[in-house]
């Protein structure tokens, strides 16, 4: 522990050397598994079932004549970020994910203003999607579930934080059953889409105005940014550089190609019925109207918990980042992150709605903003470790466009609601 520490100290990197031993894992515990780092990806994916029954279709709705032609694209369209984050893994493996790129590119000062963008976005996130279960998600899923709003919103953020405090043993099992479990929900969704809404061809062709499709595409892709999130558990792998990569890859990109596939499906066979899109959860409406309120209540209920999933890994990746950067134990940045969290929650109480909007937007802002940063240095990176230079520009201006195609759609939609 002593010797990690010093190395973070020292340079807030843990760079492992190609086929060099890894440093030891952050904390006492066991290196992560492969099916344990699985779940963290696959979790951290949106995740799925929020994704499929949620949030993509509502997005494809304007171009639901092309639905599946807008999901197809958008999985290549995210195809640059993750490209670039698997270029970067390739030599580094450690708890600072993202800063560890970043300053291994352009050095420490650029790193650190990548990190508190980055750490200012999750803060915000973790205070305020609690609101969004509780108040939007649910209230939809359970109507009355109103009456237990206020005791929602205080008791839920204690529930995950007690989570992460009770150990990462837990906290991994927890995000495990919470992915196979909405995964196979995802699964079961897109079964019953494709089984009772006959997917017309021109559902992957571009009958779509162009303009909605690109939107579609764009949006849709934009929703698989936390895939980033599982690259700060780098630091707790084990083993030589060789094996964290291949843990790495066959975790997210096994979740990635998983996830993509159950959304196309759950999506694309809507471009035969666009009312779906228009529901206030489409996969729940799709679930009701083929296979019953009980699976309907099951994917209401799955969407809300996918998303507290997603709120978990990112509780595990900024207590990895904070311990990358200050050096401060594990034992003590997680109760740390707790106690702002659940010590946060009532304030949402005095306005849920107007709290939210007022924080999605710099949280979103920071967030778009740190990302741009860690795909912008990528050539310079490159350069060091002696890469193909023209491919490495051709994948940063990929993955900075559709940051930057972020940044403006938060500024869009903030200006809108003003």
């Amino acid at each position: 522990m002593a010797a990690f520490l010093a190395r973070i100290l020292g340079n807030g990197t843990e760079t492992r050397p190609e086929g060099g031993e890894a440093p030891p894992p952050l904390g006492p515990a066991a290196p992560v598994g492969q099916w344990a780092y699985a779940g963290v990806a696959v979790a951290s994916l949106g995740g799925p079932l929020a994704l499929a029954a949620l949030y993509a279709p509502s997005i494809a709705g304007g171009a639901s004549s092309s639905a599946g032609l807008a999901m197809a694209a958008a999985a290549v369209a995210f195809g640059f970020p993750l490209a670039i984050w698997f270029g970067y893994a390739r030599h580094i493996s450690s708890a600072g994910g993202l800063y560890a790129f970043t300053e291994a590119a352009a050095g420490r000062k650029v790193a650190l203003a990548q990190a508190g963008l980055w750490a200012l976005s999750y803060l915000l996130y973790l205070v305020y999607t609690t609101a969004q279960i509780v108040y939007d998600t649910l209230p939809a899923v359970l109507p009355g579930e109103t009456r237990y709003q206020t005791p929602l919103e205080v008791v839920i953020p204690v529930v995950l934080a007690g989570v992460m405090i009770a150990g990462r043993r837990v906290a991994l099992l927890v995000i495990g059953l919470i992915a196979a479990g909405q995964l196979a929900v995802a699964a079961a969704l897109a079964g019953v889409t494709l089984a009772n809404v006959t997917t017309p061809a021109g559902s992957f062709g571009a009958s779509a105005p162009a303009g909605s499709l690109a939107i579609a595409s764009g949006q849709t892709a934009l929703l698989y940014i936390c895939g980033s999130l599982p690259f700060f558990l780098g630091g707790e792998l084990g083993g030589d550089l060789r094996g964290a990569v291949r843990t790495t890859r066959r975790g997210l990109l096994g979740a990635y190609l998983a996830t993509v596939l159950v959304i196309t499906a759950a999506v694309a066979p809507l471009a035969a019925d666009p009312a779906l899109t228009r529901q206030e959860i489409p996969g729940m409406a799709v679930a009701q109207r083929f296979a019953g309120h009980g699976f309907a209540l099951t994917v209401g209920i799955g969407t809300a918990v996918s998303v507290a999933g997603v709120i978990l890994v990112e509780y595990l990746a900024l207590s990895r980042l904070a311990v990358a950067v200050t050096g401060w134990p594990l034992r003590r940045v997680v109760p740390g992150i707790g106690v702002i969290m659940v010590a946060l929650s009532p304030v949402l109480l005095i306005s849920p709605q107007a709290i939210y909007d007022r924080l999605l937007t710099p949280s979103l802002f920071a967030l778009w903003l740190s990302e741009l940063v860690t795909f912008a240095v990528y050539p310079r990176f490159v350069a060091r470790h002696g890469g193909s230079l023209p491919r490495a520009w051709a994948l940063a201006a990929g993955a900075s466009a559709l940051a930057g195609y972020g940044l403006w759609v938060t500024i869009q939609t903030s200006s809108l609601s003003l």
